[in-house]
């Protein structure tokens, strides 16, 4: 066991092996104490988009620093704050018109639970206060969005007996299949999906979904043309539609935003992790006209009551802005579209005795095995060849920021590959 005063997350502390102690990190590279340098293939759980140190959004933190850091939302207001917003709402699908910040994707997704509930109470509609979402989903690790996770398989399903019961309906699986085995898989989860809204819409306030990619509940991607008849259902039974795009958002799934791919609106969507480009604790739930107009009257009780102390910090917002500007000023979905194309150079068809699939989609490369056993040893062996490797569950993969290197990113893969290749 590792004496030291930290907990370290999603870890077993009696265990634990000597954590890598990092003293520097820039652009793609972490440099430990121990004078390896490891090029980071996750981006910090997928948030250090234009890498690290990028000498712009030093900038921009600087320069807000010389102004204030903090000032509270409530009943103030900061040009950050309010640039951000308005940014946010020019880039967002259509119709999503109002930006509610808060300092972790956790936390937004409630905000949009709250959200979801309240507007149908504000309306005079009793008894929806129940969710649907998706198996192998992972919305985050605050007790109302745990219980949007997977109840059976999801790395919460150990509070089963304290979370609220929600509705659950599984996603289209076998993207590595053929089109008519993915045809039907969507025909097969819409039908389930249609099922539970006939039965329990008097219940549910939302359905929320991570759109075409579900990331840390197994990495699992379906296709745009379920998410856009998952939006016609909820509007037939009268349900909003929740599209969490903490991990798909600013890129990662090849457009801007998942949800695009489908051609669809959500009434509330959810930013975190690169919105930020991992400086500062942020997020953004967005809700369209009539959402917010439900809030509004003369009654105290109709305004959404939560306020995150922190949100809207002047100096994520700040970082947040300058982020956008690079994005779309440097090209970076051509750059995401350029990862995917050697991501599937490199990893598609990679076959062993202990692979499942070998998948990719957008900035995202993926290896599942049977046995999570197969993975022990992943972490040092990659480590011990210059790349930074953090595997979950059954599942090895590569998020890396999209400012990586050719070279570096082929490096990744062929440490993957290596591994499965060893004797």
């Amino acid at each position: 066991m590792v004496q030291t005063s930290l907990w370290f997350p999603y870890t077993q502390m009696q265990s634990m092996a000597a954590p890598y102690e990092v003293v520097r990190a820039k652009g793609t590279r972490l440099y430990l104490r121990d004078g390896r340098v490891l090029v980071d293939a996750i981006a910090s759980w997928w948030c250090v988009i234009h890498g690290y140190g990028h000498p712009e959004l030093d900038a921009a933190v600087r320069g807000q620093l010389d102004d204030f850091a903090h000032v509270m939302l409530g009943g103030l207001v900061h040009a950050p704050a309010q640039r951000l917003a308005d940014r946010l709402v020019a880039l967002a699908p259509p119709g999503l018109a109002h930006v509610f910040f808060a300092d972790s994707g956790s936390v937004g997704m409630e905000v949009a639970m709250k959200m979801a509930v309240q507007y149908w109470r504000n309306l005079g509609v009793s008894g929806k206060h129940r969710f649907l979402s998706l198996r192998h989903a992972y919305h985050g690790d605050t007790t109302g969005v745990m219980s949007l996770a997977d109840p059976d398989e999801g790395m919460h399903h150990r509070f089963a007996g304290y979370l609220p019961r929600q509705y659950f309906v599984p996603p289209p699986e076998g993207m590595g299949g053929g089109r008519g085995a993915i045809q039907r898989s969507v025909d097969e989860a819409l039908s389930r999906l249609r099922a539970v809204l006939r039965a329990h819409a008097h219940a549910i306030a939302a359905m929320t979904c991570e759109p075409l990619m579900q990331a840390a509940g197994g990495f699992n991607f379906y296709p745009p043309a379920y998410l856009a008849q998952a939006r016609r259902l909820c509007d037939e039974h009268e349900v909003l539609l929740v599209c969490d795009e903490i991990a798909t958002g600013f890129g990662r799934t090849g457009t801007l935003f998942a949800c695009e791919q489908a051609g669809i609106t959500p009434d509330i969507m959810v930013l975190g992790k690169g919105l930020s480009a991992g400086y500062l604790g942020l997020a953004a739930t967005l809700a369209t006209e009539r959402v917010f107009a439900a809030f509004l009257g003369e009654e105290r009780d109709r305004a959404l009551l939560h306020g995150p102390t922190f949100m809207g910090n002047a100096l994520a917002c700040s970082v947040a802005s300058a982020s956008l500007a690079i994005f779309e000023r440097d090209g970076y979905l051509a750059r995401c579209r350029r990862i995917e194309q050697i991501l599937r150079e490199e990893l598609l068809g990679l076959a062993g005795p202990t692979i499942r699939e070998a998948r990719v989609f957008g900035a995202c490369g993926v290896v599942e095995v049977d046995d999570p056993r197969a993975l022990d040893g992943i972490q040092a062996f990659a480590a011990d060849r210059g790349v930074w490797l953090r595997p979950f569950d059954r599942v090895v993969y590569t998020m890396p920021a999209y400012v990586i290197e050719e070279a570096d990113l082929r490096s990744i893969c062929h440490t993957i590959r290596a591994w499965f290749g060893r004797r």
